[in-house]
């Protein structure tokens, strides 16, 4: 039964990395009277110190000095909630083998996040039987490619970039590379996926342990720079200036879907969890994100995994995911539901089923 208002306290704390979704678990957190710790970088945590939902701020010169303050967190009894920022900063070997504090979910499955190598989201999507873009090495491209690698200088960056064939591949990575934007040594391991057109959702589902059922909460897009402000030239200006796009993730917007398509958008979701039970086990606890094309025969296509909160999340902060209503009464956040799964697990005494 959804509960409204705040909630009494419990002795539970909920911890986060102080960036990308971290304001969403902090804010929902506090709606279930639970004590929050934000774990931020020096210069970085102003905004964690300007909104009040943080009941310890903990401020380090690296994000990755995270694993020194283990005997902290553990004193506070936390439940560790992953985000991307999390991920990148601190490593995956490390969040697997130095960081014993409670994880809310699989840390095992964050890995699973990446492009290349053995653990990687193509390989967890084919197990699923979703449909995504095919993928080529350089020298096999015969059709328009989105081409995703590092950048040069911010390598937690992707620079993406679009080629009609593999001559044009090559012309634009050198063109590229002789800008600073990325490196050509990076381009044998790029992740190079043949171009789906089509409209762009965010998918955010909640794979809940303590209820034993996927749900799914909201949808989202990106918003991106430069490609925003490309997008808002006429298309005279675009060919004049010929500016190099970029796809550098700087927001979300709320989204709506065809209803017609929810039966599909439930259907990757149960696949997604049933793969990642089978390659990953547990598999998925708590919230992942699912990003996909809807192609003009209204075809799904996943071209992006977030096996963790999601950032378009933080666009429903105080309003809650649209979907979430049917399940609760009312329009509950992801951050909101993170919490309320830790409090039900608390309360039974089944936290362990709820974290690695």
């Amino acid at each position: 039964m959804f509960k409204s208002g705040r909630q009494q306290p419990l002795m539970v704390s909920v911890a986060v990395l102080a960036s990308h979704s971290a304001l969403d678990v902090l804010d929902g957190a506090k709606d279930e009277g639970l004590r929050t710790i934000a774990v931020a970088k020096r210069g970085r945590e102003r905004a964690y110190r300007e909104f009040p939902v943080v009941d310890r701020l903990v401020v380090l010169d690296d994000y990755r000095d995270i694993l020194k303050a283990v005997d902290l967190l553990r004193a506070e009894e936390a439940v560790f909630v992953p985000n991307r920022s999390f991920a990148v900063y601190v490593g995956y070997d490390a969040i697997e083998k130095e960081f014993p504090v409670p994880i809310f979910g699989n840390r095992f499955l964050l890995r699973w996040e990446e492009r290349t190598g053995p653990h990687n989201y193509y390989r967890l999507l084919d197990e699923a039987g979703i449909r995504r873009p095919k993928t080529f090495r350089p020298n096999e491209v015969d059709r328009p490619v989105l081409v995703k690698m590092p950048e040069a200088g911010r390598r937690v960056e992707r620079g993406f970039f679009v080629a009609r064939d593999r001559d044009d591949l090559y012309k634009k990575a050198r063109r590229l590379a002789e800008a600073g934007v990325i490196r050509l040594e990076d381009l044998e391991h790029a992740s190079i996926e043949e171009l789906v057109l089509g409209a762009h959702f965010n998918a955010n589902y909640f794979h809940s342990v303590m209820r034993r059922r996927l749900e799914l909460h909201s949808f989202d897009r990106r918003i991106q720079s430069n490609l925003d402000g490309v997008f808002r030239l006429p298309a005279r200006d675009q060919i004049e200036v010929d500016p190099e796009v970029r796809y550098i993730e700087v927001g979300h917007e709320p989204a709506t879907i065809r209803e017609s398509l929810l039966e599909k958008v439930f259907d990757v979701g149960y696949r997604f969890v049933e793969a990642a039970r089978r390659l990953v086990p547990p598999g998925v606890i708590g919230p992942f994100t699912l990003q996909f094309i809807v192609t003009p025969e209204l075809e799904l296509v996943v071209y992006d995994v977030a096996p963790r909160i999601g950032g378009g999340t933080n666009v429903y902060i105080g309003i809650g995911g649209q979907y979430s209503k049917l399940y609760f009464g009312k329009p509950i956040s992801i951050g909101r539901r993170i919490a309320m799964e830790i409090r039900e697990a608390a309360e039974q005494g089944k936290l362990a089923e709820i974290t690695t």
